[in-house]
């Protein structure tokens, strides 16, 4: 179900984005098979990178959290699950460091980066990718989330994808970034990778495991959705 919830939502925002955020400029460097997107066409595999990239995050994640750090996963998800009257909660905490880190990422982009036309807008959509969920589940998944297996699976993450980005797909010209559309902070020790290029497997790896322990919460109270969800509706 979390691969259900997810994949889909990945393949909204590459249909209506990856154009814009986005540029392939050697096509040999993929199959050069073509998918649509909004404005044009894009590489086929972009559409296999948020299949496999969502079920690759949630598979560490499990593997993690139910061998190498077992004694730390919550045994009774029921009980839990029975302790919350709804799952949706507003989140504070979550909302104001996302306004925050939305207002720095603007001014930054305005006032201090070298390339200063454009806007944002990538860096706009992680930090709603990465604090949406934050914003409404957060506090119900907080007590859930096995904390050191999420840890080690941000490691492995970016361990890996940071990797084949500064090594093939940017070098070979599989893709690379509108810069009109990026902060503008670049990590020059990676080739002037840009900083959401880390920032994206943060905010996936974040909103991943918020979704499956929501999901799995669902699904041990044994209530319908709109009342897990939203709580008993008064008459």
């Amino acid at each position: 179900m979390t691969v259900g919830i997810l994949v889909p939502a990945g393949f909204l925002l590459e249909y209506f984005c990856a154009t814009t955020f986005f540029r392939f400029p050697n096509p040999e460097a993929t199959l050069q098979v073509h998918a649509p997107a909004l404005g044009g066409t894009v590489p086929l595999e972009e559409y296999a990178f948020y299949l496999s990239g969502f079920t690759a995050i949630l598979i560490i994640y499990l593997w993690l959290g139910e061998y190498w750090f077992e004694a730390y996963n919550v045994p009774d998800y029921p009980a839990e699950a029975q302790k919350l009257d709804r799952l949706l909660r507003f989140h504070p905490g979550a909302t104001g460091l996302g306004v925050a880190l939305l207002a720095m990422g603007i001014l930054y982009k305005k006032f201090f980066a070298a390339d200063r036309s454009g806007f944002p807008g990538y860096f706009t959509v992680l930090v709603l990718l990465g604090f949406v969920p934050a914003a409404g589940f957060f506090q119900a998944a907080k007590p859930l989330i096995n904390w050191r297996a999420l840890g080690l699976t941000l490691f492995f993450v970016l361990f890996i994808s940071l990797l084949w980005e500064t090594t093939l797909a940017i070098p070979y010209g599989y893709w690379n970034y509108q810069d009109r559309q990026m902060v503008g902070i670049l990590i020059r020790a990676w080739g002037g990778l840009p900083i959401e290029a880390v920032f994206v497997w943060i905010a996936v790896t974040f909103a991943t495991a918020i979704v499956f322990e929501i999901v799995k919460l669902w699904q041990a109270s044994g209530k319908r959705l709109r009342h897990a969800f939203l709580g008993q509706q008064k008459l």
